[in-house]
């Protein structure tokens, strides 16, 4: 039941917990402000099984409910009664469990339960369900308190809301501002360096294509160059064979001339020969005919009757000699008949 009572539930058995139990008080501000507070306590017994004092501890107190509501109500009413109703209002949960000393946060974050040292039982949570004014005008001011408390509350939020939305509307903007003036400096960047690098293939073209104009007038002269030296050569050789092909040709035209020479002369020699042959032939036989009588005859004769002698002949002129006195009839023969054998030995 509620407010709580003592020796209202008697059990055979004590619950040891964790489980909870709710009580309903009045509290009394500085302002002289009555409150129903309804406020609902998490509990549960902390023992060391094997001890046999903690084991008869929690036995000690006869209604642990009664007990620990009465105690939690005392100081509730105390801690009160030292603020005021707005301020309460405000911050009741604070000012009850920590101001209250019945819930208490430690240096590391952690909530420290309230312990009741004659039984071990320890309170883990406080919740205030409810609070309601005892005056019906206190309710009624409490009521409007709560509504205006609730619409300034309201309108905090929305103007909270407002600019929040304004300042990330702004922040928004200063975001996307930077993220455009981010990009701008990224593809002012990007150009520039596209920039160098045309600037570098630009160079690199431009040197290439003079390393390759100087390596092809290089090559061009050397081709060049080569093709003089072979020319050169050629010519060289064009020359020797021309020198050589008349060196052959005069050689062949001389050789042809000294063969032509030999034959002529060969042909000269044996149409002599023939002709003194044959000479030698007619003056023997002119000889024979004449006899050894007749030309002692003409040898004896003077020069007109051997004119008439050679004539009837048929004779130029005649040689006589003796043993003693050999002559080259050839020789007198050829001074004797030159005009005629030289005719001869043209055609």
């Amino acid at each position: 039941s509620m407010p709580k009572e003592e020796d209202q539930i008697r059990n055979v058995a004590l619950l040891l917990g964790p489980d909870f139990m709710t009580d309903m008080i009045e509290v009394e501000t500085a302002d002289h402000a009555k409150l129903n507070l309804k406020l609902a306590y998490n509990w549960e017994f902390r023992f060391n099984k094997d001890s046999e004092e903690d084991c008869d501890k929690l036995f000690c107190i006869r209604d642990f409910v009664g007990d620990a509501c009465k105690a939690l109500a005392s100081r509730i009413r105390g801690v009160v009664s030292t603020v005021n109703f707005e301020t309460f209002h405000k911050h009741s949960t604070e000012i009850i469990t920590v101001k209250g000393g019945i819930l208490k946060k430690q240096d590391n974050g952690e909530v420290r339960p309230f312990h009741f040292e004659s039984n071990n039982l320890y309170i883990t949570n406080l919740d205030i369900q409810s609070i309601d004014p005892v005056d019906e005008d206190t309710r009624k001011s409490l009521h409007k308190s709560v509504n205006l408390s609730f619409e300034i509350q309201t309108m905090s939020q929305k103007t909270l809301a407002k600019h929040q939305a304004a300042r990330l509307e702004q922040e928004s903007k200063g975001q996307l501002e930077r993220l455009r003036i981010q990009d701008e400096i990224v593809s002012t960047q990007a150009t520039k360096k596209l920039l160098q690098l045309q600037a570098e293939s630009e160079s690199v073209k431009t040197t290439g294509i003079a390393i390759a104009q100087a390596k092809a007038r290089a090559e061009a002269a050397q081709i060049e160059g080569e093709m003089e030296v072979s020319q050169a050569e050629l010519q060289v050789k064009a020359d020797k064979i021309k020198h050589d092909s008349e060196i052959e040709l005069l050689k062949n035209r001389y050789d042809q001339d000294v063969d032509i020479k030999k034959q002529i002369s060969e042909l000269k020699i044996s149409h002599e020969k023939k002709l003194a042959a044959i000479e030698t032939e007619k003056f023997e036989k002119t000889m024979k005919t004449l006899g050894k009588d007749t030309i002692k005859t003409m040898a004896r004769a003077g020069p007109e009757l051997q004119a008439k002698l050679l004539k009837g002949l048929g004779l130029k002129g005649f040689v006589l000699m003796d043993g003693k006195n050999p002559v080259n009839l050839f020789n007198a023969a050829n001074g004797f008949l030159g005009g005629s054998q030289a005719g001869i030995a043209d055609q």
